[in-house]
């Protein structure tokens, strides 16, 4: 077993004091970095920055900003708007983006796969199937690639894409808090599917493993709060999730193997947490701290909860002076708890002077 695989089982553990998994949440400034000379392509960047090996291994295929489609939609220029292009998307979305590029910032959406009952049928229900040619070879790969990090010790993650993420996939999210109302018929079809894609799929998955953390990608929340109502949560979106939970524990080879569940979402995350504890819930990311979210303080209101993020992304471009404010704020209070890995929290931007973040790291490595 390696130190990644021990740190993060302790992380899982809550256990007090231990050294502290290093990682990132990503970045948005490697091409500057890059064209300052600090790195290049070839650069290792968890060597360079003292991140862990990886502690988990990750069962996808489920989707995670988007449905999780097989096949695919065509992806496909639309129409030519001079320095822009509409474009279809792999997800079926229909979005303004600068010409040539795809990436690196948030394009417009124009148009989701989803409106009716008929677009349903038609467009997706059918790319949701379990049990299509496409899905099973992939699980069969995954499967024993599994396998392998079982042996090696690591904790095992199936990611997925959360319900009202892939709700908002399919339909939008301007149209969606209409459709709750409008066609809850349609809604929870919707979610049905949901469930038949990910149960189906993960019971393969279990025939050979037990599964350590069930990760939901969620993003139900902007900088005030939650998008949707806990109502509509509780009716849409919680039955759905706890028949899977439950089928998941009822399955797992080991059955002392505690069931970690992750919900991951920007924004405001306070007034969801205990909405989706009902549920179990006791991991969560990022923790946005220009929406109100302070690791310090979560932390001592739920100390069973296992927190990743929290860092400050601006704080990363205000110099080194402000780095140790803030890394002396949160580090020695987290450490101490326990049940933390800290990271930026969002990807890192493009702000940041390479000499900054080295210095960030560096601190961070202190706990590691």
């Amino acid at each position: 077993m390696n130190s990644g695989i021990k740190k993060y089982r302790d992380f899982l553990n809550m256990k007090p004091g231990a050294p502290i998994y290093q990682k990132e949440f990503g970045f948005y400034v490697l091409d500057r970095w890059k064209k300052e000379g600090h790195i290049d392509d070839d650069t290792d960047l968890a060597e360079l920055f003292g991140y862990d090996e990886p502690g988990d291994y990750r069962l996808r295929g489920l989707g995670w900003t988007e449905a999780a489609f097989a096949p695919w939609f065509e992806t496909k220029v639309l129409e030519d708007r001079g320095e822009y292009e509409l474009v279809q998307d792999r997800a079926g979305r229909h979005l303004l983006c600068f010409k040539g590029r795809r990436s690196g910032f948030m394009p417009e959406f124009t148009a989701h796969p989803v409106t009716d009952a008929r677009s349903w049928e038609e467009n997706c229900k059918w790319r949701l199937d379990p049990q299509s040619p496409l899905r099973r070879a992939a699980v069969e790969n995954a499967k024993k690639e599994a396998l392998r990090s079982v042996k090696e010790g690591k904790v095992i993650t199936q990611q997925a894409v959360g319900g009202y993420m892939y709700l908002r996939s399919l339909i939008g999210p301007a149209d969606l808090p209409y459709m709750f109302y409008d066609n809850p018929d349609l809604i929870h079809d919707c979610m049905r599917t949901w469930l038949t894609l990910l149960d189906g799929v993960i019971a393969e998955y279990q025939k050979v493993v037990s599964i350590d953390i069930i990760a939901l990608a969620e993003d139900i929340c902007y900088n005030h709060g939650p998008l949707i109502s806990p109502d509509m949560m509780r009716e849409f979106l919680f039955p759905y999730y706890q028949q899977l939970l439950t089928n998941i524990k009822r399955r797992q080879l080991d059955k002392n193997r505690q069931l970690h569940f992750f919900v991951d979402t920007d924004g405001y995350a306070v007034p969801v947490i205990p909405l989706y504890r009902e549920l179990g819930m006791d991991y969560m990311s990022p923790f946005e701290v220009a929406s109100g979210c302070d690791v310090t303080e979560i932390g001592r209101l739920y100390p069973d909860l296992r927190i990743s993020g929290g860092f400050d992304k601006r704080i990363l471009a205000q110099g080194k002076e402000a780095i140790d404010r803030e890394v002396d704020r949160i580090m020695p209070v987290m450490y101490e708890r326990g049940g933390y890995i800290p990271t930026c929290d969002h990807g890192v931007p493009a702000e940041v002077n390479f000499a900054s973040y080295m210095h960030y790291r560096q601190r961070m490595l202190e706990y590691s």
